[in-house]
């Protein structure tokens, strides 16, 4: 039995054993140094048996202290470690680093020497390395796995955890080369793979490998899982943030586009309802093609279906070519053709013309809707014109039928013809057209401008395109002179540029009141019809300008006249200087053009004869011996004989045919 001393001596000495145990305790010491006491132990003193077993019971009470402060430090770790997951998640940080920060943490709490995580392509079947961490074979992470190979595989097709202690050598995974080659080369054994769930969808798998063998617990997975869990959550919240972005950016632009869409709309209903209002105040084609031009920042061209330009506003170039207007009016929709936009201007499948905008080969689709909403515009216009146009060609027409049939009350045609602003009382021309180079509307649609401009009028009138024109324009406007002659020439040359071919112009006139009409038209028609007989396509004339035929064809033949346009410069001399020029011409064109038996008929030297000759040819033109111009002087000179002042022959006196 121990002394008092003793025992003493022993309490103390467990009592310090305890502390000891505290003391480790607090210092979380490794679990081998707990190791239990035995009785009878030198240091503190001898530990009696009772005293030793109550000191190992505190030291196994000790280890399980120990085991839960360890397990309560892991778990805490593990939440923390969660928490700051979700932490980077709130923050929405970029979903790459929260990847990489998930997968490393993994790796310190596992304690294992390499964590990776893969991502599954569905269209392509396999599952291919997303983030690794620890890793140093490159062909480890570039590893593609297809579904149901290997552990991973596995783990993506049955959406459950695996783990191994050994891959190399556990034969539940079906092995492949390229996988086994991977795993080989990092030098992997232990693995425990766990699926990233996105509601009962697998997108991919997050793993932790040892390079030794060892075995995964349940803790071990359940952490794991977690960490995938929040991986899933990354990988689809970046997937709706970067699908927000997308919508947000689509609707944007859809917003833009809306707004740019209504602006362009609200544009093309101001600048239409400005045209519209525009032609309904009565607005002509130059002032639409000045506004289009305005609207569009262009210049503008307008013509009809002939080609004929109706409008210039802002530009110099020239008409568009008829492939483009054939274009435009093929696809109903404008063109583009070197530079220029080209739009035909339809009312239903009928071309009324074109417009034409140059200056903008840049033109949007916003700006050419309404350029073609412009030509819609224009359509209504030329519509409105020819409405109009026909309107007053029908009343036009109906005058000049009345006129040149002879139609009772002339005063009441005459006051027609006021209200059109045509003066019956002035000297009016009457032409008759023909044109075999374009049809019968082109050519009455280009007489009646020529009316419209000169004060006239135009129509048709027994399958006759007619035209009546002031005898004596304006000076602005010396395209007629105050001969009908002359008048028909310069109107041939101006119809034919207009048409692109000949057009035969027969004239008569000057006439004064409505009741010479009928009569002037008798004789152009006859003027056109012998134009054409003698084979002079495209040329004006009057009848007086057809020589001795024109006299033939004459309804009141003028003798006097025919002479005196024939002979007048010879007459004329004969009468001022008293000469003989006259008989001598008639002695040689008798004598068959003879100079000696002409002057043997005159009794004077034949060097007389070549003399007065040649006086007549300064007076008359150097081809005054051209048979056909032969054959007018000596019909002239044949009526000059007959209508002599004795009215049966003979040389009339000095002056009586003076002009």
């Amino acid at each position: 039995m121990p002394t008092t001393d003793d025992s003493g001596n022993a309490g103390t000495g467990a009592l310090l054993r305890m502390r000891d145990l505290l003391d480790q305790l607090d210092r979380g010491a490794p679990a081998e140094q707990f190791a239990p006491p035995t009785a009878g132990t030198p240091e503190d003193g001898e530990l009696s048996d009772a005293d030793a077993a109550v000191l190992a019971d505190a030291t196994r009470i000790a280890l399980r202290i120990r085991r839960t402060l360890s397990q309560h430090r892991r778990r805490e770790a593990e939440l923390a470690a969660l928490f700051d997951t979700a932490g980077d998640l709130a923050r929405l940080r970029e979903p790459d680093a929260v990847l990489k920060a998930i997968v490393h943490r993994a790796k310190l709490l596992l304690g294992t020497d390499v964590t990776y995580l893969s991502l599954n392509d569905e269209e392509a079947g396999h599952t291919y390395m997303r983030v690794t961490d620890g890793s140093v074979s490159a062909a480890f992470q570039q590893v593609r796995l297809g579904l149901g190979e290997g552990l991973g595989g596995l783990v993506a097709e049955t959406a459950r955890p695996y783990s191994t202690g050994d891959y190399r050598d556990d034969r539940r995974f079906r092995h492949t080369t390229k996988i086994d080659t991977a795993v080989t080369e990092e030098g992997l054994r232990a693995i425990l793979g766990v699926p990233l769930r996105l509601g009962t969808r697998v997108i991919g798998v997050l793993y932790a490998a040892d390079r030794t063998a060892r075995t995964f617990t349940p803790d071990e997975v359940a952490l794991l899982s977690s960490l995938a869990d929040h991986a899933a959550i990354a990988i689809d919240g970046a997937r709706l943030l970067d699908e927000t972005r997308t919508a947000l950016v689509d609707l944007n632009e859809a917003s833009r586009t809306i707004e740019a869409h209504s602006e362009a709309m609200q544009r093309a209903e101001d600048a239409h309802d400005r045209l519209t209002d525009l032609v309904l105040r009565g607005g002509d084609v130059t002032d639409v093609a000045t506004a289009i031009g305005t609207v569009l920042q262009g210049g503008t061209l307008v013509h009809d279906a002939e080609g004929a330009e109706l409008a210039r506003a802002g530009t110099d170039s020239g008409p568009p070519s008829a492939e483009a207007v054939a274009a435009s009016r093929a696809g109903g929709r404008a063109v583009c053709a070197n530079g220029t936009w080209v739009c035909a201007v339809l009312a239903g499948h009928e071309l009324l013309g074109s417009i034409a905008l140059t200056g903008r080969a840049d033109l949007d689709d916003a700006d050419r809707r309404l350029f073609e909403r412009a030509s819609l515009v224009t359509a209504l216009l030329l519509l409105l014109r020819r409405s109009v146009a026909e309107t007053e060609d029908r009343v036009r027409g109906e005058l000049l039928g009345d006129l040149l049939t002879r139609a009772a009350d002339p005063a009441g045609l005459a006051a027609r013809a006021l209200r059109l602003g045509v003066n019956l009382g002035r000297p009016h021309a009457v032409f008759v057209l023909h044109t075999g180079a374009a049809p019968r509307p082109r050519l009455l649609a280009a007489a009646a401008r020529l009316a419209q401009a000169r004060k006239g009028l135009a129509g048709l009138h027994h399958e006759d395109v007619v035209l009546v024109c002031p005898a004596e324009p304006p000076a602005a406007d010396p395209g007629l002179a105050a001969g009908a002659g002359p008048a028909a020439v310069s109107l041939a040359g101006e119809l034919g540029r207009a048409l692109a071919g000949p057009v035969t112009v027969g004239a008569a006139g000057p006439v004064t009141g409505p009741a010479e009409f009928a009569d002037a038209y008798a004789e152009a028609r006859r003027c056109r019809t012998a134009l054409r007989a003698l084979g002079r396509e495209g040329a004006g004339a009057a009848l007086r300008d057809l020589g001795f035929l024109g006299v033939l064809l004459g309804d009141q033949t003028d003798l006097g006249g025919y002479v005196r346009q024939t002979l007048g410069p010879v007459l004329a001399y004969d009468a001022k200087r008293g000469t003989d020029l006259t008989r001598t011409l008639r002695a040689y064109f008798d004598s068959g053009t003879s100079r000696s038996r002409a002057a043997e008929a005159l009794h004077v030297h034949v060097n007389t004869v070549v003399q007065r000759l040649d006086r007549i040819g300064g007076l008359l033109g150097r081809d005054w011996q051209r048979p056909e111009r032969a054959l007018e002087l000596q019909l002239a000179l044949r009526i000059h004989r007959v209508n002599g002042p004795d009215g049966g022959g003979g040389d009339p006196g000095p002056g009586d045919f003076a002009p």
